[in-house]
């Protein structure tokens, strides 16, 4: 007479179940990633109808017949960094946007940039979305 139990456990642990979690999960990290990131190819002028301007910027703008504009205010290149810095204020916690047309001058675009990245200033380069 046989007393042992005809159900047996089996000791070994199957791994094919925890490799498919690491999969899903290594897709779910890819794809959220590529999603995160930002093309900054584009540079074409944003449409400015109907925004409104954050408080706490200081809108930068270079038309096409590279002039420059302090938020809607022309202002001669001359001056440009001494009327940046009045905008800004003296805590300079206020960021620029540098809002230029797609056929601006790269060399115009330069030198808001230099202006901000010489006084310490936090900028932002607005672009047009798709």
């Amino acid at each position: 007479m046989n007393l042992r139990g005809q159900n047996k456990v089996d000791p070994s642990f199957n791994m094919s179940s925890m490799t498919d979690i690491v999969f899903l999960l290594l897709i779910f990290f890819m794809l959220t990633s590529t999603l995160v990131t930002v093309s900054a190819i584009d540079v074409l002028l944003p449409k400015a109808g109907g925004k409104t301007e954050n408080s706490k910027s200081v809108a930068v703008t270079i038309t096409s017949e590279s002039m420059f504009y302090i938020n809607k205010t022309k202002v001669e290149v001359g001056i440009l960094e001494s009327e940046i810095l009045k905008n800004v204020g003296a805590d300079k916690k206020k960021t620029i946007v540098i809002r230029g047309d797609k056929d601006v001058p790269y060399k115009n675009v330069m030198k808001v940039i230099d202006i901000a990245n010489k006084n310490k200033l936090k900028m932002i380069l607005a672009v047009k979305g798709n």
